[in-house]
């Protein structure tokens, strides 16, 4: 018998060990770039990504619905990264004002890398109108998994949509 996971096909003796090996080797990049741009962070990003298959591996045999398993990780990712920017909140909030922040090589490198318009005026929106384009249309999901991913109903998903792509319309012609 054999059964999709993530979209894979696969059979249904597999283990978790083989199941998230699939899963990892076809869908590990897209998600790291998921979490990147709600992120900000490409290197928490992929922090975010590992953990979230250590936890689908780790909760394997309780996955109701191992035909959802994509799915799940991506909720994970995405919870994952709300949590993630909550507790740099938190940490940039209590910062002691004698903590000095220099950047390393390697984030000025990327500051001049990231000059690309869109990205500026996406990062420069609400989380949850970022995360729904991010979500519908960089990676491509309809309304209803964009939807489940989120923890939202349809209608929030094309409320966020459609407020966000106003914002970067607007936000966009300014620099034109």
């Amino acid at each position: 018998m054999t059964i999709t996971v993530g979209g894979i096909r696969v059979d249904a003796g597999w283990d978790a060990d083989q199941a998230v090996t699939e899963l990892y080797s076809r869908h590990y990049r897209g998600l790291v770039r998921l979490s990147a741009l709600l992120l900000r962070d490409p290197w928490a990003a992929e922090e975010v990504v590992q953990d979230a298959f250590v936890a689908m591996h780790s909760a394997w045999r309780r996955l109701r619905e191992e035909d959802k398993a994509l799915a799940y990780l991506r909720r994970t990712v995405v919870n994952r990264s709300r949590s993630a920017l909550r507790h740099r909140t938190v940490v940039e909030r209590h910062a002691t004002s004698g903590d000095v922040h220099l950047p390393s090589a390697e984030a000025g490198a990327l500051t001049r890398l990231d000059a690309d318009a869109v990205l500026v005026a996406l990062r420069a929106l609400p989380t949850r109108q970022r995360e729904a384009l991010v979500l519908r249309y960089w990676a491509d999901l309809p309304e209803a998994e964009v939807a489940t991913a989120m923890r939202v109903s349809k209608g929030s998903v094309k409320t966020h949509t459609s407020r966000g792509l106003a914002a970067l319309r607007a936000s966009l012609e300014t620099i034109r």
